[in-house]
């Protein structure tokens, strides 16, 4: 009798918490040594990728980046020192005498300082907090794609991994036929040319566990990269079966979440409005910026302070060519915000047909046509083995389950990947 273990609880209720709750800074590099980890679930697989990720570590330092430039534009301008020393004899050496110093020395000691107007450094910092939160944005939908691609690729794993246990007790079954009927063979009972037949089948069974094998290696090999090489063990394992739990989701709902919390359309959004403060501080910088000066004046024997005021005139440059910059960069921020806008919506669309789509294709197989073709083949088997059957009848019957079989299994994995595919075009965890 066959076992086949095909339908247990899959555990993912972690991975876009860990995804997009972390923090976007660099304070979440990693250890630099770890104990390799020997066996994954799904959460943490996504959770090691989330630390060991270069790619990630990088994107997210942009956000370090952008709150030093917060630093830098909410400065205020220094205070400017200027000392001028006039008519001083050196070359005159005889008239370097302490009267004529106090009397036909100059000495003019300055301060200086720059009065910004029209709220530029408000409005500077304004958009350099702007930058901040398009560059948070920016990595965390980087952390959403990684915990994706992540979860395909155990996903992947999960069914290489079925894939061969299917194979394995497959070549297991069907040596078993071939040792039963080399059994009648030298009781007389089984011509040796259908034995030979028989005994070349078992031929493709050994390739597909030799395939299997071979595509578990190259699903882990791929789940290892984008874990990091120097988290896993090389000989590691995963955790969890493929499995099919069903879901009440509307493309309504959906859509109204990923509009709520996809990271890149809130980049898209936030990019607008730091196209808008930028225009807004293109105006202010035309505002003319005063600067204003006190000294002390020492000419001889007289003391004396002094003011002194700056103003640029604005004959030519008033800014005009930054500001006609700045209003077309709101025009651009828009479109690209409504382009963001449709392609959220779109990848919602196309996530839950496919959702719909697998499921139906999994109900399919649950209603009846996977147990069909396991009854056929015990059938044809039991059949044959009571000398009553024909052998085409019987590899017949075993190619259709087999072939039903890894449907099935295909069918499980295309379903599982949906409903992470879901998640990820929402922006968070809506299926767990």
């Amino acid at each position: 009798m066959r076992v086949r273990s095909t339908v247990g609880p899959f555990v993912g209720t972690a991975l876009l918490a860990l995804a997009w709750s972390s923090p976007t800074s660099a304070q979440s590099t990693p250890a630099a040594a770890q104990t390799p980890v020997a066996r994954l679930s799904l959460a943490s697989a996504v959770s090691l990728a989330l630390a060991h990720n270069h790619q990630l570590v990088a994107t997210r330092l942009n956000v370090d980046i952008a709150k030093a430039d917060e630093v830098t534009a909410a400065l205020k301008p220094n205070p400017v020192l200027t000392s001028t020393n006039e008519n001083f004899a050196v070359f005159s050496p005889s008239q370097l005498t302490a009267d004529n110093i106090a009397n036909n020395q100059n000495f003019v000691e300055s301060v200086g300082y720059l009065f910004e107007r029209g709220g530029k450094r408000e409005k500077r910092t304004l958009v350099a907090q702007d930058t901040t939160r398009v560059a948070g944005h920016t990595a965390r939908d980087a952390e959403r794609q990684l915990a994706f691609q992540t979860a395909q690729a155990f996903i992947n794993v999960l069914l290489a991994k079925s894939t061969l246990e299917l194979a394995q007790q497959d070549l297991q079954d069907f040596s078993s036929v071939v040792d039963v009927n080399q059994q009648r063979v030298a009781a007389g009972d089984l011509a040796e040319a259908d034995f030979y037949k028989i005994s070349l089948q078992k031929l493709q069974f050994e390739q597909d566990v030799s395939n299997a094998e071979i595509a578990l290696v190259q699903a882990k090999s791929t789940l290892r990269l984008n874990v990091g090489l120097d988290a896993v063990a090389e000989d590691f394992d995963v955790e969890g079966n493929l499995a099919h739990t069903k879901y009440s989701v509307t493309v309504d709902d959906l859509t109204r979440d990923a509009l709520a919390t996809r990271p890149d359309f809130l980049a898209a959004q936030q990019s607008t409005k730091l196209a808008e403060d930028t225009h807004a501080l293109d105006i202010s910088n035309r505002a003319l910026d005063v600067t204003g000066e006190v000294e002390y004046d020492r000419a001889g024997p007289l003391n004396a302070l002094g003011f002194g005021i700056s103003i640029p005139l604005p004959i030519h440059d008033r800014n005009q060519g930054n500001i006609a910059h700045s209003q077309i960069a709101i025009r651009q921020a828009s479109e690209q915000e409504a382009q963001a806008r449709a392609t959220v919506m779109t990848d919602v669309g196309s996530a839950y047909a496919a959702y719909q789509i697998n499921e139906k294709i999994l109900g399919m197989f649950e209603s009846g046509y996977l147990d069909q073709a396991r009854q056929s083949l015990d059938i044809s088997n039991y059949v044959y083995q009571q000398g009553n059957g024909n052998l085409l009848d019987l590899l017949d019957a075993e190619r259709t389950s087999r072939a039903t079989e890894l449907a099935f299994r295909q069918a499980l994995a295309a379903y599982m990947t949906s409903v992470e595919q879901i998640n990820f075009v929402v922006g968070k965890q809506v299926m767990q």
